[in-house]
């Protein structure tokens, strides 16, 4: 019998597992830097609507998770017939914040932890009072599988490294709406390493996973 329970919690936890890894957002392809792409001049130009554009994330750890969102600052396209051709988007990184909690103390205290504001851990996170701004620049488009990859050069933190993941481009007369599939990148590589289990070895099960997921979602309008 007590071999048929632990038979049983072993295929549960295997099946638990299976279905976490069935469910976890694709990790976008990550590489150097690379030149950002340059548009013909020919090429229409679109502006974002920064109150209709947004970025998603999502971070996780062994008791949970925590989502949230950050603020599109500025940005600006290129297309040729509906192909995104060039392009870059600045995030607000002092406009973090997270949605999955009621307002109070909790909150608060996470929202400036992640930005870096806490006297003593300004380099935990984001560390916004050094690093206001990050940014995104276009360096190429193709298409995979039947889906548009859409490459850029994702700076955060002073770093910057190129990634590359899905997205849906649709156009709605002078409205271009640029919306990615969920994905993740590895904060590590951009030196956001506090938790990280593969950067320290003595955090137990007190550790944050390095994937942190992403949805972005840009509305501009043709200028």
């Amino acid at each position: 019998m007590k071999k048929r329970i632990l038979n049983m919690f072993t295929i549960v936890a295997i099946s638990i597992a299976f279905v976490s890894c069935k469910d976890k957002a694709a990790e976008a392809n990550t590489s150097d830097a690379e030149a950002a792409a340059v548009a013909e001049s020919t090429s229409e130009k679109y502006v974002a609507n920064v109150a209709e554009s947004t970025i998603e994330w999502k971070g996780f750890k062994p008791t949970g998770s925590h989502n949230g969102t950050v603020n599109i600052e500025s940005g600006v396209f290129k297309t040729d017939a509906g192909r995104i051709k060039s392009g870059t988007f600045l995030i607000d990184m002092k406009s973090i914040v997270s949605t999955d909690m009621e307002e109070g103390e909790y909150k608060t205290s996470l929202e400036e932890h992640l930005k870096g504001t806490v006297e003593g851990k300004e380099g935990d996170f984001f560390n916004v009072t050094k690093f206001p701004t990050g940014a995104f620049e276009v360096t190429g488009t193709k298409t995979e599988d039947g889906k548009t990859m859409l490459s850029g050069n994702l700076s955060l933190k002073g770093q910057k490294h190129n990634i590359t993941f899905p997205v849906t481009v649709s156009n709605n007369g002078d409205l271009m709406t640029i919306e990615s599939e969920a994905f993740t990148i590895d904060r590590t590589k951009w030196g956001i390493n506090y938790g990280s289990k593969s950067v320290f070895d003595n955090l137990g099960d007190k550790f944050i996973n390095d994937d942190m997921e992403l949805k972005i979602k840009i509305v501009a309008k043709k200028a």
